[in-house]
């Protein structure tokens, strides 16, 4: 297919704090704590001390003439992640127009060191716009995994069509990551998203599928230190599955609550103990700069996720970091939802959004948005579906409230920014949202109370976890059943929610031309199964002009 793209102001940075969120289960403590060595977060080796690339390589966040490239070199084999030893080691690079390396576009090399735990990233600027590219790293004489990438088109470019895989809330200890596989099957993709929760911190069985721990993570114990972090990053990084779509395509990512600790904000988290667990600031900076070490990530400005790439003149997309900045969750303590004083950005990013989604002059405005952004009440669901989502959603559970870690906690900010939407005519805004572990295809209305009367200032694409758990997870029983009985429920208090999907994990496909943008569900067969196949679900879409979402039969 014909491919796409932006135009991205970042200027570089690295290493400081933020937090991040949990929006779903602290699940049912599993059976045992499963105890791990360190050495856990890497695959078997040979014997040789030999340097080797066992954590596959990546690349993100692509430019018109550019990309980030990414890999972590074990020099030795006591050198594991988090480790915080082993030698400085020579790590070159290479990027060629063909896989077999026989057309060099451009090549050089970097040092890994324990002080960045032995990971590299090369911003490799100069190359073509919308084109194709493969690139590899070696060490010590040992090749890398070859890797696919691909440039974004240029900035004016006429873009016939976009294409990006989009997924969130990958628990390994709840399942395998057999979307990833899926999408890095496709060969289709100009780039994947991930919209947060790239890692969960919890403790072994802490947070599981259903209580169970399908495989053990590592370290065992909850993340707290820089490495825990790096130890966490790593083991995730083995995973076969993950490791074949960073060697398809490159992935734009954000960050949710779980790469710090459960529904985080800018002073804490839920799943932090100030003092038995450190200051929220240390463990806040660690998980930070673990997370620009192992991830192929642009810092727009220096330890946040938020910034904005263009993919000609179809899409740009603004991704934001929704934990950094926001202020405490709403309680008695805390503030209401509807208090003026408190944000889910910060004041500097949503001036920041509120600009670019006015001075933008492409088709469409994609907005990379980790908790949703559509309003959603309970409405009148029986006693045994409401302690469930209640429990899900981390709602009180002897009475209804909102979700106060989604924007529905920060209803101000939420006022402001849609208010924006609607004065200046912006249309064309298409929220991709993660972290609820439910699918939905929703119009975000300027006033819920009296849609569809109201506008609709916005669309939003809400995508299923890859494994974590949800609605069905909670109740114990077949994916599906739970489902059936409540979404209809939940659309009849929310008008605007065209479709919701509360028990099944998957993955989506974003594809986007001038007329529409169609998000595509698909479905697992079985989370736990390292063979599940993958399904389609539905397809929603929202054509140019309209602000709303709308069913459609058939996936691209």
């Amino acid at each position: 297919m014909t491919s796409r793209y932006r135009s991205f102001e970042a200027s570089q940075g690295l290493n400081s704090p933020s937090p991040r969120r949990r929006t779903v289960v602290k699940a049912a403590a599993a059976t045992a704590v499963l105890a791990g060595p360190l050495a856990a977060a890497l695959p078997a080796r040979a014997a040789t001390d030999a340097p080797a690339f066992l954590h596959g390589v990546a690349s993100g966040d692509p430019l018109p003439d550019g990309i980030l490239l990414w890999t972590r070199v074990t020099p030795t084999s006591a050198a594991i992640p988090g480790s915080g030893v082993g030698p400085d080691t020579e790590v070159s690079w290479t990027v060629a127009k063909d896989k077999a390396f026989t057309t060099i576009v451009s090549k050089g090399s970097l040092t890994a060191t324990a002080a960045s735990d032995h990971t590299v990233k090369a911003d490799i600027r100069g190359l073509e716009p919308a084109t194709d590219y493969w690139f590899r790293f070696s060490a010590g004489g040992t090749d890398s995994p070859v890797a696919r990438t691909r440039t974004a088109p240029a900035a004016n470019a006429a873009v016939a069509g976009l294409r990006f895989g989009v997924v969130t809330c990958a628990n390994w200890e709840a399942g395998y990551f057999s979307s990833y596989r899926h999408l890095a099957a496709r060969g289709d993709l100009d780039a994947w998203l991930h919209l947060g929760d790239y890692i969960y911190e919890y403790k072994s069985g802490e947070y599981a599928a259903r209580g169970t721990v399908v495989r053990p993570h590592s370290p065992a114990n909850e993340i707290i230190t820089l490495a825990d972090y790096r130890t966490r990053h790593g083991k995730y990084k083995t995973d076969p599955d993950l490791q074949a779509l960073h060697h398809k395509a490159p992935v734009v990512a954000i960050w949710d609550d779980h790469e710090f600790a459960d529904n985080a904000w800018s002073g804490g988290a839920v799943n932090h103990t100030e003092g038995a667990e450190g200051t929220w600031t240390a463990r806040q900076a660690a998980a930070k700069q673990a997370y620009f070490e192992w991830m192929p990530v642009r810092p727009a400005i220096e330890g946040t996720t938020y910034r904005r790439l263009r993919f000609g003149k179809l899409a740009d997309l603004s991704l934001l970091d929704l934990r950094s900045f926001r202020s405490q969750q709403a309680s008695t303590a805390s503030g209401t939802v509807d208090d003026p004083n408190r944000t889910i950005t910060g004041r500097a990013q949503l001036d920041w959004l509120k600009a670019g989604l006015k001075a933008s002059d492409t088709t469409w405005r994609l907005v990379g948005n980790s908790v949703m952004i559509a309003p959603f009440v309970i409405g009148s669901l029986t006693a045994d579906l409401l302690k469930p989502l209640a429990k899900l959603l981390d709602l009180p559970q002897d009475g209804i409230g909102v979700n106060t870690d989604q924007w529905d906690g920060y209803t101000d900010d939420r006022r402001e920014l849609l208010a924006h939407l609607r004065s200046n005519a912006i249309g064309n805004t298409v929220f991709l949202t993660g972290d609820i572990h439910m699918s939905w295809a929703n119009d975000v209305p300027v006033d819920a109370g009296t849609y569809p009367l109201s506008a609709s200032a916005a669309t939003e694409f809400v995508i299923t976890s890859v494994t974590s758990d949800n609605l069905d997870d909670i109740v114990k029983v077949p994916e599906g059943t739970v489902s059936a009985i409540a979404a209809p429920l939940i659309q009849i208090a929310n008008r605007h929610v065209h479709w919701v999907d509360t028990d099944r994990h998957g993955y989506g496909v974003l594809d986007i031309t001038a007329d529409r943008a169609q998000m595509d569900y698909y479905v697992l067969s079985d989370r736990t199964n390292a063979n599940a196949t993958s399904s389609w679900a539905r397809s929603y879409r929202t054509r140019t002009g309209t602000q709303k979402v709308e069913r459609t039969y058939d996936p691209v």
